[in-house]
């Protein structure tokens, strides 16, 4: 009676176990793959209707199909061409901000000095940026979680979205273009980087007429204009563009926010 009883205790503890294992695989998987098109989907047109001119609706279609049930580390910056397309804006020539390493700082900056326009300023990258997305093979949702990270393979989703979308902010750049750089980074520019490796290369005379780069920092001693790294700008610059540089501080930088539209460096 008493082997009975234990056996019986020893299956209903086994069952439970079975059960409980399920329920936290069901809730790995569930996090694994979430998905929540709809809230991605909002966020996206939301941001969108920020911009005038723009057909939202089609425009997140658009930029949906580049990826949906497709392998998330196969889609190519090629495929987001329609999108590209469609997000078309005018150039602000005179006024393009390139930046590299400084994200916080230079868009607290456009941000109260509209007289210059970063990427993430524009429909084209305004309607992502900060975002994570991807498709899945076999489904038509857009998924948030689970998605390849930047470096986890090369034609990623959103990796392949940023360099497309650099490609095509690079190519409207004229007249006078600013950079900003790092200036607390021993090398402040890597030819690695985004603008190093896809933007720079794509400035051409007489189209662009000036790059001045920006080296910000908290303080004043950080690297400066004659950094080695920046040398490589000038190497890599097209013949016809002239190249300036100056170093600033944020609190510099801070006080150019307020002033009306003009160079203040």
């Amino acid at each position: 009676m008493a082997r009975s009883l234990d056996r019986k205790r020893c299956i209903i503890v086994t069952v439970v176990t079975v059960v409980l294992l399920i329920i936290v695989l069901g809730l790995v998987l569930g996090l694994t793959l979430r998905r929540d098109p709809e809230q991605f989907e909002t966020t996206f047109i939301d941001r969108c209707e920020t911009f005038e001119g723009y057909d939202c609706k089609k425009l997140w279609t658009t930029f949906e199909q580049a990826y949906v049930g497709r392998d998330p580390c196969k889609v190519t910056p090629e495929d987001y061409d329609p999108f590209i397309a469609a997000a078309s804006f005018k150039p602000a020539c005179d006024r393009m901000m390139f930046w590299s390493k400084t994200k916080d700082v230079v868009h607290a900056f456009t941000e109260k000095n509209p007289c210059f326009v970063t990427l993430e300023d524009t429909v084209l990258g305004g309607v992502v940026d900060g975002l994570t997305w991807c498709g899945k093979e076999g489904s038509s949702e857009t998924f948030t979680i689970g998605c390849p990270g930047w470096t986890d393979c090369e034609n990623n989703t959103v990796r392949s979205f940023w360099n497309r979308a650099s490609v095509a902010f690079a190519d409207a750049a004229c007249g006078d273009v600013t950079a900003m750089l790092n200036g607390a980074l021993d090398t402040p520019f890597s030819s690695a980087s985004i603008f190093g490796s896809i933007e720079l290369p794509r400035f051409t005379s007489p189209k662009v007429k000036r790059l001045h780069i920006l080296l910000v920092s908290q303080t004043n001693s950080g690297a400066n204009c004659t950094n080695a790294s920046l040398q490589e700008i000038q190497k890599t610059l097209s013949a016809g563009i002239t190249y300036s540089c100056k170093d600033m501080t944020e609190a510099q930088l801070q006080q150019c926010s307020h002033k009306p539209c003009g160079n203040c460096w």
